[in-house]
């Protein structure tokens, strides 16, 4: 349930700090006074959308945390430990700043708004004052049935496997309309696989045809330059090569030994014994590279086809020749999908797998709404009894469909009689804005009660019902607030008497600016706010007398 809300330069709130307690509350005051913005700030905390215009003129941004408590086998610990977050407590934070950018956290943790989201279905059921008007369009009525039976899931896979199926016969009959456009597709695919198979293209042998290429087109300079390094080492050096040599070595030795006087001998000592090894290495090398290198006309000939070969293709499939590859794969799964696409009884047969896995799910919808539409009609039925409306009766049609839908196979349709005799009727049709309300409301209380949510909330549901229905409509919250937390934000004095606890929700000025003033009311504080709801400003003692009343004494 409920156990506090926190919050922070929200609208005309500057600062709110509330703690619930459980049972039914009821949240009074005038019109204007601010009893929604608690609602709409707690919405928030679960994920609702919202605007830079919520945070409070002056403000930097708008901060809203809300804390629950849940049962040890609470889906809530279940949500929070499969979604890796502490799962000994439930808080959910809000922050929106002046730009309309929103952070949010799950005990203290970063979340996105789709978690608050999952997470706040199993948290709080929020009813807004205009729920029921939802009641009069197919799409709500067929949601409310399916979330009642438990499929809302189902309804989902029903409604892909419906896509699923549509595609697939989309896709036969694109490949019945176009089956010469698609052969002479196939065609030129084939042949243009065939011709890159041909190539027998291989990036790695490319790099190194390339890499030889090169060698092989500068092969009279790279000799030329060889033959002029050893030519420097052994010939113009000649018989000196060998006293140089020498001469290099005794003065590295000598040089050497007197570093152990001046240490500073020893770098250019080392220097020179370098030297004569790296001459000679240096000769070595060159002339394995000259015996290696050769000058091969018809082998450079035949690298330079082959990479004729190469850039040719590339260039007639518009990619680069290291692209090639890619460009045979591409093609090659172009092929198999026409292939696929234009097998007519390849097609066919994923049109039948396809319809046999919407109708089989669709069937289990259909069973799941038989199943519940009758039970619900009935508890609202009952239900209408008790809201003045005796010998009426609430259905639920499931009317088969001519075509399946992705809804499923039949159309789901509230009906309601509203006086005994009569002949139930669509909701949208027949019902007042006073039975709209009073059938809205028993809807709201059952789907609720088949939910594992603790904490139910109302904004002003009651609207257009009054009198002793709305006495009756206190008792049902106030029953219903036996087993769950339940909160109305409402008008009516008849459904506050009812609660086991009020709030009292109104303005005042500080400091040249509005805010939300809460005040939670004692039994004096209710006898006078519920005489105000019942005689307007001006209050009597018969108006207090009646209020004593309906509190009970």
């Amino acid at each position: 349930m409920l156990l506090r809300l926190s919050i922070r330069d929200f609208v005309i709130v500057d600062r709110l700090e509330l703690e619930f307690p459980s049972g039914f509350g009821a949240l009074t005051g005038e019109t204007g006074a601010g009893k929604s913005i608690l609602i709409d700030a707690l919405s928030l905390a679960l994920g609702a959308r919202a605007d830079a215009s919520i945070v409070r003129s002056g403000a930097d941004k708008a901060d809203i945390a809300a804390e629950f408590s849940f049962a040890e086998d609470s889906p809530v610990r279940r949500w929070l430990l499969d979604n890796d977050f502490e799962a000994e407590t439930c808080l959910l934070r809000r922050v929106i700043d002046q730009q309309g950018r929103s952070r949010a956290w799950i005990n203290g943790v970063a979340a996105t708004l789709t978690q608050l989201r999952e997470l706040g279905a199993w948290l709080c059921d929020i009813h807004g004052q205009h729920a029921h008007h939802r009641l009069l369009h197919a799409e709500a009525q067929r949601q409310l049935l399916d979330e009642q039976a438990g499929a809302s899931t189902l309804a989902r896979a029903v409604a892909m496997h419906y896509s699923d199926w549509r595609e697939a016969r989309a896709a036969l009959a694109e490949a019945e309309r176009d089956r010469e456009a698609m052969a002479q597709e196939r065609e030129l695919l084939a042949w243009q696989i065939k011709e890159l198979e041909a190539l027998a293209f291989d990036l790695h042998e490319w790099r190194e045809i390339e890499a030889e290429q090169r060698r092989l087109s500068h092969a009279a300079s790279l000799l030329e330059a060889v033959d002029l390094a050893l030519a420097l080492i052994e010939e113009e050096m000649g018989e000196r090569r060998e006293a140089v040599l020498d001469a290099l070595q005794r003065s590295s030795a000598r040089l050497h030994e007197l570093s152990q006087i001046d240490a500073q001998l020893a770098e250019p000592a080392e220097l020179l014994a370098g030297a004569c090894v790296e001459l000679t290495e240096a000769a070595h090398a060159l002339r394995r590279y000259r015996e290696r290198l050769d000058l091969d006309p018809q082998r450079l000939l035949e690298l330079d086809r082959r990479i004729e070969a190469v850039v040719d293709l590339a260039r007639k499939h518009r990619v680069a020749p290291e692209e090639l590859p890619e460009r045979l794969a591409s093609l090659r799964a172009r092929l198999d999908a026409l292939s696929r696409a234009s097998d007519p009884e390849h097609l066919a047969r994923a049109v039948e797998a396809a319809e046999a896995a919407y109708r089989e799910a669709a069937e289990k919808l259909s069973q799941a709404r038989r199943a519940t539409a009758e039970k619900l009609a009935s508890a609202v039925t009952a239900a209408m009894q008790e809201l003045a409306m005796a010998g009426g009766r609430f259905e639920i049609a499931l009317t088969p469909l001519a075509e399946p839908s992705a809804q499923g196979l039949e159309a789901v349709e509230f009906r309601v009689a509203a006086n005994q005799g009569q002949n139930p009727q669509p909701l949208a049709k027949v019902a007042s804005g006073g039975e709209l309300s009073r059938i809205g409301l028993a809807l709201m209380v059952i789907a609720s009660q088949a939910r594992a949510v603790e904490t139910m909330i109302f904004d002003e549901v009651d609207v257009g019902i009054g009198g002793r229905v709305g006495e009756i409509v206190g008792r049902l919250l106030r029953e219903l607030g036996r087993t769950r937390q339940v909160l109305c934000v409402t008008h009516l004095p008849q459904v506050a008497a009812c609660a086991d606890w009020q709030w009292s929700v109104g303005k005042e000025t500080r400091a040249g600016m509005v805010t939300t003033r809460l005040v939670m009311l004692d039994h004096a504080g209710r006898v006078e706010e519920i005489a105000r709801m019942l005689g307007g400003m001006k209050i009597t003692d018969t108006t207090r007398q009646h209020a004593r009343e309906m509190l009970g004494g």
